[in-house]
């Protein structure tokens, strides 16, 4: 099963410049993606090497965030940490990576693939420095990320998804990078989480961001923990059950397409 995440908004600091590994962009995981990498980060360097106010407004970044500016400029010569380290907040704190054990750790580290602007996906073992790059980003140069992404992602996205089902649990824009198709898309589940609340004795149900991200790291933990290895999605919404999931959904009408799930949760 290959598990697509999205990033976070916030990233823990890597190790200090020169005081660890450096990054090694043909080191990271998915090389067909390498030419891709190289092209953005070279044009985010270099954008955050020269003018300060033009890097904010395409980074589209408060003044508050400033800083990030000159990380961004010293990418090539920062310290590095794995992936799963780097992205923070809320998806990833109940995911809690670090306290699996080794075999689900190991699940994670096969399994897990975290979308980025800046590095088009990579494993949560990868070597990488905080960043900031949303995949919303218009570089002048190459233009929007998305699209740039979405050529390459179709060329070797499918091969890492192999004959497995595919978990789909990225946010809208990261979406937009790659999209499954054919036989791909068929055995791809994607999963939105709904609040269920009663009030006045009549159920209602709404998309809540905090809910939705806290419980896609907890079913993703849940699953490694188990050893889950669904075949399909209709194994994946029975697996989720047998975790004790409330789960509703069934195949698309029409073949090609994924497969959409909703989880219901009353409370985290």
């Amino acid at each position: 099963m290959l598990v697509l995440l999205p990033p976070s908004e916030g990233k823990a600091a890597a190790v200090g410049t020169g005081a660890g590994a450096v990054l090694e962009v043909g080191a990271l995981s998915l090389p067909g993606l390498t030419g891709a990498r190289e092209a953005v980060l070279t044009e985010l360097v270099e954008l955050c090497a020269g003018d300060e106010d033009k890097a904010a407004e395409v980074l589209g970044l408060s003044p508050g965030l400033r800083g990030e500016i000159a990380k961004n400029a010293a990418l090539r010569t920062a310290g590095t940490r794995p992936a799963g380290e780097v992205y923070t907040g809320v998806l990833y704190d109940a995911l809690g990576l670090a306290s699996l054990d080794a075999a689900a750790r190991e699940r994670a580290e096969r399994s897990l693939l975290v979308f980025s602007g800046l590095w088009g996906a990579v494993r949560v073992g990868d070597a990488i420095p905080s960043y900031r790059c949303s995949m919303g980003v218009k570089l002048p140069g190459l233009g929007a990320l998305g699209a740039h992404w979405r050529g390459v992602m179709d060329d070797h996205l499918p091969q890492e998804a192999g004959d497995g089902m595919v978990l789909d649990l990225r946010s809208a824009a990261y979406a937009a990078a790659w999209k499954p198709k054919g036989g791909v898309a068929e055995r791809t589940a994607t999963v939105r989480v709904l609040q269920s609340k009663v009030v006045d004795g009549v159920e209602k149900r709404s998309v809540v961001s905090h809910f939705n991200k806290a419980t896609k790291g907890r079913l993703v933990r849940d699953l490694l923990t188990a050893g889950a290895e669904p075949s399909g999605p209709a194994e994946l919404a029975e697996a989720l059950r047998d975790l004790g999931y409330a789960v509703e959904g069934s195949a698309p009408a029409k073949g090609g397409r994924p497969w959409a799930l909703d989880v219901i949760v009353a409370e985290l």
